[in-house]
């Protein structure tokens, strides 16, 4: 019950957030000044994996919370590719993205509505790309290479890993077909500890798990 609560929670909050990103991307190139909306999402996101890893990407992203509603019933759900994971691939789309959006910012530094503007371009064609790969590969394709999340799971994404009972584990991967990043969990079982850093922390597969074999620590104490 109290997992199904849990879950409950999760995808309300996750259709209350949606409509931002909707509205956002729909309206901000003609009022630029919603592109602010863009770094306090991003700065949320960094500040809080010096918490809790990337659990603003699997809880409180508008455009997360897009993907997984509505982006999810019509992905291809295929293995998100490996070359998306790679560090040089992604620390590569981080400084290259950055760098054209802190360039287009330069070029006039004190307009409020530029750099508005910028920030909802940005979010725009991210945001395009996104969806092409949601509907052709996996709804979080875009989240296993986004700059903001790469730099979540750097800072905390070693935080508070999710724990695995191996004793129990009977190795369906029920788990890992509800997790929404394509993440190996099974694979940890023997560590005892989910070590994965892209982990988003929204908790599906620990609500789908038939036999209670995965918490977060906190739950553990808590008992």
């Amino acid at each position: 019950m109290k997992k199904q609560k849990a879950l409950r929670k999760h995808t309300i909050t996750q259709w209350t957030l949606l409509p931002i990103m909707i509205v956002v991307v729909g309206l901000g190139w003609i009022y630029p000044l919603m592109g602010y909306v863009v770094p306090v999402v991003m700065v949320a996101g960094i500040v809080w994996s010096f918490y809790n890893g990337r659990y603003v990407c699997g809880n409180l992203c508008p455009r997360g919370s897009f993907f997984d509603r509505l982006m999810a019933p019509i992905s291809g759900k295929k293995p998100i590719p490996e070359i998306f994971r790679n560090p040089w691939f992604r620390w590569s789309a981080l400084v290259l993205l950055m760098g054209f959006m802190f360039y287009r910012m330069a070029l006039n530094p004190t307009d409020l509505n530029h750099i508005g503007y910028v920030f909802w371009q940005m979010c725009a064609i991210t945001s395009v790309i996104g969806v092409v790969f949601a509907i052709g590969i996996n709804a979080r394709t875009w989240c296993s290479f986004c700059p903001i999340g790469t730099l979540q799971m750097a800072i905390g994404g070693g935080r508070d890993q999710m724990l695995i009972d191996p004793e129990n584990c009977r190795g369906c991967r029920i788990c890992e077909k509800a997790c929404p990043m394509d993440l190996e969990i099974v694979s940890h079982k023997d560590s005892g500890h989910v070590n994965e850093r892209d982990c988003l922390r929204c908790s599906k597969c620990i609500a789908v798990c038939p036999k209670d074999v995965l918490q977060w620590p906190s739950d553990d104490k808590a008992a």
